[in-house]
């Protein structure tokens, strides 16, 4: 029996509906990993002074682009790292500080290459563990989605170990 790796089908944005309606706000993000040198995961934290608030790489879509390059866009703004997408990770929809429905998709993501420097947007990045990732985080969703990215990462380590082994032929 042959697995396919599922993927979400494309959707146009007017099209996505968050309860009430499609959403007023469009973003998209990417939840940067990484492992150190001692093979524990690492995930990319950022800070904003403007909302005093420690999150996860993201921001709104401009006119015409698309969702993950919107992704990729916005974690080399906000980190300075260049992000090698693989898993589309679960959407979040959320009430922002203005009260409009925002929904933001997340995409796993490796970094290939950069360097972080502080600007008005963005003060300060740390590479963080999950559990330092748990304290630090401001918002819950921000926190679940973490979660949800290592252990996507974790599935995605696994599967590449087995699957060449998966391909060779019984012994025989």
């Amino acid at each position: 029996m042959t697995r396919r790796a599922r993927t979400l089908p494309a959707v146009p944005r007017s099209r996505l509906d968050i309860g009430d309606g499609p959403p007023e706000i469009s973003a998209a993000g990417g939840v940067l990993l990484s492992r150190d040198g001692t093979g524990q995961t690492r995930v990319a934290v950022i800070h904003r002074p403007k909302y005093m608030d420690w999150s996860l790489p993201k921001g709104k879509l401009e006119e015409g682009e698309g969702w993950k390059e919107a992704a990729m866009r916005e974690v080399v703004e906000e980190t300075g790292y260049r992000g090698k997408p693989s898993a589309e990770l679960p959407p979040v929809s959320y009430l922002d500080r203005k009260g409009r429905k925002k929904l933001v998709r997340y995409w796993l993501m490796e970094p290939i290459d950069g360097e972080f420097r502080p600007g008005d947007e963005v003060d300060e990045l740390r590479w963080v563990k999950r559990d330092e990732a748990d304290e630090l985080l401001t918002y819950d969703h921000d926190r679940e989605l973490v979660h949800k990215a290592i252990r996507a990462a974790r599935w995605k380590r696994i599967r590449d170990v087995l699957m060449p082994w998966a391909r060779q032929p019984f012994p025989g």
